[in-house]
């Protein structure tokens, strides 16, 4: 995939996600912009939340692309999930450049332990909650949802340090999953863009300091207690090489643990396609099984009690 045409695709995907937003308006979605979850050093971290007409909707945490250093939480594309009754917390973290790795980690999990503490406030139900993310918003999604409770990438930051920070399921579209590898696996193109963006977020080439890059690599972080696991990725994505995603996928098997790989066959990285009815089917399948089993067992707990 030539570069212009990877920009024409994260084109493609911007409209449709101002689409969205335009539209929600018109729509029963309620968005509450601009939450503020931490702070840091005098800056305040922020989401934004939209939620269905529905009351007790299950929440999704949704997180931003952009190499670790770009990107906006402006950039929500799973408007379809909204509609389909799925609240979504779209959440701002600084940049790399600003919060190397684990900053956006530390940052993430704030916003989840804020969101699952607000849950009765908003409206919500943060009994299960699902981690999506885009490209290096996908990597951070992995990461996250691998390393439920582990002290090191937990941080301290919000007021809400004793709220459980876990996440019940992961959708990672087309993200990295192993730092030490994804460089060998790279396009020439890759290279141009991969190099400098884990630069800033290791503060080095991964092989300059492997223990902190693998750290950051979720395959290392998965055991018998990580989340399920889907993954969408295209087969010539020239960023983020599909074997990222068949290492993630094989770490998990190899713990015995649900993963599920869709090809998106002849897509790059990114784009429309990974949003459309199809794929936003399967992902809606797969998040219903996991995170809306509470809801069907106290339903049916509930009638067999009378």
């Amino acid at each position: 995939m030539t570069a212009r045409s990877t920009v024409l695709t994260a084109a493609a995907a911007l409209a449709a996600c101002a689409a969205w937003s335009a539209a929600v308006v018109a729509q029963s979605v309620h968005k509450l912009a601009d939450l503020q979850y931490a702070e840091v050093g005098g800056q305040p971290l922020k989401l934004d939340l939209y939620q269905p007409s529905e009351p007790h909707a299950p929440l999704l945490v949704w997180l931003h692309g952009g190499h670790w250093e770009a990107g906006s939480k402006d950039r929500m594309p799973l408007g379809a999930l909204v509609e389909r009754g799925y609240a979504i917390a779209s959440v701002d973290f600084r940049p790399a450049s600003l919060a190397p790795f684990p900053g956006q980690v530390h940052e993430i999990k704030a916003a989840l332990r804020y969101l699952r503490a607000r849950a009765a406030h908003y409206g919500y139900d943060a009994t299960r909650i699902g981690l999506l993310g885009v490209s290096s918003g996908g990597h951070l999604a992995a990461l996250v949802g691998t390393t439920n409770g582990y002290a090191e990438l937990e941080g301290k930051l919000g007021e809400h340090l004793g709220v459980s920070s876990e996440v019940q399921a992961i959708v990672s579209y087309c993200g990295a999953s192993d730092l030490l590898t994804i460089l060998a696996q790279s396009t020439p193109y890759g290279l141009g863009i991969r190099e400098p963006a884990l630069k800033t977020l290791l503060g080095g080439l991964p092989n300059e300091n492997e223990a902190l890059a693998r750290l950051a690599s979720p395959v290392f972080q998965v055991d018998s207690h990580d989340p399920p696991l889907l993954l969408l990725h295209g087969d010539q994505d020239p960023q983020m090489p599909i074997n990222q995603a068949h290492e993630l996928q094989g770490a998990y098997e190899r713990a015995g643990l649900d993963a599920k790989l869709i090809v998106l066959h002849g897509a790059g990285h990114g784009g429309a396609a990974f949003y459309d009815a199809e794929r936003t089917n399967l992902v809606a399948t797969f998040l219903d099984a996991h995170l809306r089993r509470n809801l069907a067992s106290d339903a049916s707990a509930a009638e067999s009690r009378r």
